[in-house]
């Protein structure tokens, strides 16, 4: 990787903005490829970012490039692809337009079918995997607003481009699974569309039994899943795949201890999912749940839960009125 060439975020949303932000505060070249409201903003006020660890950092227009126009991926030498799992392809289409031969793609988005996706449209390109563990909201006032703990993975390359990345508080890690990891987040990721469904802070939904007995009723669904399948998830957190349903099943007082070791969680996190319901735009909802119904319908097993989720948010977001704020009872519907 030149250092000398700019780091392109490719589709600077919430994730895309803090990941750039966090780089070019450390002093790398950071340009980001952003919807034209958010290059506004950067041009009025700067890149204002916070941390729920109470870091707090504003960058001025002039630290970090932003642009509407994807000729701005000309001169990178490395674009983090950050755009929601439905955009990939369209991004994808902008990179082989626009980008230089010898970039470096990676792509730090939910879901599993991204890298492939990103393969498949740019041949000649090495495309590198990566897993992005915390929450990052951007506020009305259009903070970016970093609210859970958690490094970075990246997949492991001979260039050491994970390595190469790492700036002070924005820690990363390299893989050689790279694949099962992002299964691992797919799992955890599954709780998503229960914080968009509650209207709850995660931290308060995590506090409650009945809200974790869904989220461990999912995971045991998609579990069940990838056995069928064959694959393995490696975790995306402290805990591994297989002990997390029991875990969220135990009561609100032992759960809340093994929550301050392995986790910290700020008390008005919400999920990117309840993030999309709350601004009218479409979730990824069809690449997390819709996955693992794929996976079931393939391989026939039941997985009323998580069918029963996908219909809901479906719903939501035909309402395009935010969270409908649903209680347990209702999304159990028992």
């Amino acid at each position: 990787m030149n250092a000398q060439r700019p780091i392109c975020i490719a589709g600077a949303g919430s994730i895309g903005c803090f990941v750039g932000g966090m780089l070019a505060a450390a002093g790398r070249h950071v340009s980001l490829l952003a919807r034209p409201h958010l290059v506004d903003g950067i041009a009025r006020n700067g890149l204002l970012l916070t941390s729920f660890e109470g870091g707090r950092w504003h960058l001025s227009a002039g630290q970090v490039t932003s642009s509407d126009d994807p000729a701005i991926l000309k001169d990178a030498g490395v674009i983090i692809v950050a755009v929601k799992s439905g955009d990939t392809s369209a991004m994808a289409g902008l990179i082989a337009q626009h980008a230089a031969a010898d970039a470096v793609i990676v792509s730090l988005q939910n879901g599993v079918g991204n890298v492939a996706t990103l393969k498949q449209a740019l041949p000649g390109h090495r495309v590198l995997g990566g897993m992005v563990p915390f929450n990052v909201v951007t506020r009305d006032d259009g903070t970016v607003h970093r609210a859970t703990s958690g490094a970075l993975v990246i997949e492991r390359d001979s260039d050491d481009t994970a390595a190469r990345l790492a700036v002070a508080n924005l820690p990363i890690q390299s893989t050689d699974n790279i694949v099962g990891v992002q299964w691992g987040k797919l799992l955890v990721n599954l709780s998503n569309a229960l914080n968009a469904l509650s209207d709850l802070p995660l931290h308060a939904q995590l506090q409650q039994r009945g809200w974790r007995l869904l989220f461990a009723d999912q995971m045991t669904e998609g579990l069940a899943v990838l056995r069928a399948a064959g694959i393995s998830p490696v975790a995306a957190t402290a805990i591994p795949p297989w002990l997390t349903p029991h875990l969220l099943r135990l009561p609100d007082g032992v759960f809340g201890l093994i929550l301050r070791r392995v986790m910290k969680i700020d008390i008005n996190a919400r999920s990117s999912m309840w993030e999309d319901l709350q601004r009218r735009r479409p979730t990824e909802i069809d690449y997390l749940q819709g996955v693992i119904l794929e996976l079931a319908n393939q391989y026939g097993v039941a997985t009323p839960l998580s069918r029963r989720v996908v219909e809901m948010v479906k719903a939501a977001e035909a309402a395009r009125r935010g969270s409908p704020a649903l209680s347990i009872q209702q999304i159990r519907d028992e």
